[in-house]
């Protein structure tokens, strides 16, 4: 879970993040924009699932070849010409 944070400005007027323990105390202050890459820099479990879905997906090229070849002898068996696609 993400840590919630609170927003504040510093005295030179740079944003910062102070993140709460959960007694209320001061756990962690940072900027935001060390916070901000900090962040940009983990994937989400979201993003993560997404990427082995997209990775699972992707045939290989054998696999392609074969799965191409077997339509051809269905078509043959079958006697259904291949039609022209448009694009």
């Amino acid at each position: 879970m993400a840590m919630r944070r609170t927003t504040m400005y510093s005295s030179a007027g740079k944003k910062l993040y102070a993140v709460r323990a959960a007694d209320g105390t001061f756990k962690d202050i940072q900027t935001y924009e060390r916070a901000h890459r900090a962040d940009m820099a983990h994937k989400s479990a979201a993003e993560k699932t997404a990427a082995k879905k997209a990775a699972a997906k992707k045939k290989s090229p054998a696999r392609k070849a074969a799965k191409k070849a077997t339509r051809k002898v269905a078509r043959k068996k079958t006697g259904v010409k291949k039609t022209a696609r448009r694009k």
